[in-house]
Parts: C-alpha cells; structure tokens; sequence
C-alpha cells in the first residue's frame, strides 16, 4: 500500500474501490471542468466505470508499472496524481493528474508533484520525470514551471479531445538537477 504524508493537509494514498463512489462523485460535480483537458471524462458516466478505472490502478501497481494515488486534501478527495507507467530500461517515468475544480487555486496539486518527484528520485532512484501538458491548458503547464522543469519542445496533434486534437508540451527534469 502507497500511502505519501505531503503536509499536514495533503495525503497521497493509493485508490481502493471503497473510494469509487467518492472520486466519481468529484469527477461528476467538476464534469465540465475536468472535460476541457480530459479525454475520458465522458467514458465515466457512474461510480462503477470509476470502480473499474480504481481496479486497473490495482493492477497498474502491482505490475510495477506506475500507480495512481488520491489526493486527500485535509480529508477530502481532492483529485488523483501518479506515474503513467515506468520505464526500467530507461529509469524514467511521467506524472499525470487532475484536482477538482474547487480545490484549484490551493497549491495542493503542487505540492502533490513535488512530493512524487522526491519520491520518484529518492526512492526509486529514478533519472528523469516528464510532465506532459496541452499546450493550451495553463494552469497544468504552471506546476512543471513552478517546480523547475525544463521545457523540452512540444507534440504537435498527440492527443483526441473530443472532437479536435491538441499539441502537449513536454516538461522534464533529471535526478542531477533535481537532488
């Protein structure tokens, strides 16, 4: 079991299907919110299409493959951060996340990167951490900056979203410039 104090008001915990029906619940209250970056929003129509999402996490884990964690945020589930996957070969891995949309504006998502790329570096002993944002979407791309990751070009066209495609910039940093 993951579990990450951040502070004395953020938790980082790995899902359990005990919390499906509160993460669908803050999914379906930011719905339209979440939609403008997210492309699987629309697939998450109850809590048991979050129940599945919860379970492959489950799996993602277990395979040593990266893993997606809550974020509590003095209490409440405020959102999800983790690693997309691991790279061994490479020592590498890429975060991704969402926050509810009225707990934006807190520094928890912030936070939350800082506390995963410790993590990623310290424990896993990890050489890179990549952050991939829609170049649009500036409060994302905000914490990659915020946090000194170096901004390594852009993906033209990489993700659907709906009913366009949208270019990613790319963020890195590396365990030498991190530590």
């Amino acid at each position: 079991m993951f579990e990450f104090v951040v502070d004395d008001a953020v938790v980082l915990r790995l899902l359990e299907p005990r919390d499906a029906e509160q993460l669908f619940e803050l999914t379906d209250s930011s719905r339209s919110y979440l939609r403008e970056w997210l492309p699987w929003v629309d697939g998450t129509k109850n809590a048991e299409d979050t129940k599945s999402f919860i379970e492959m996490t489950k799996k993602q884990f277990a395979s040593n493959n990266g893993f997606q964690a809550g974020i509590w945020y003095k209490g409440n589930l405020a959102g999800v951060i983790g690693f997309h996957g691991m790279n061994g070969a490479n020592r590498s891995t890429s975060i991704g996340y969402w926050l509810g949309e009225r707990y934006q504006g807190s520094g928890v998502m912030t936070k939350s990167c800082k506390a995963l790329i410790e993590y990623a570096f310290r424990e896993l002993k990890l050489n890179r951490v990549e952050i991939r944002c829609a170049e649009k979407n500036l409060r994302s791309r905000a914490i990659p900056e915020r946090l000194g990751f170096i901004n390594e070009g852009m993906i033209r066209e990489t993700e659907w979203l709906y009913d366009h495609f949208v270019d990613h910039v790319v963020y890195g940093v590396l365990a030498r410039e991190w530590l």
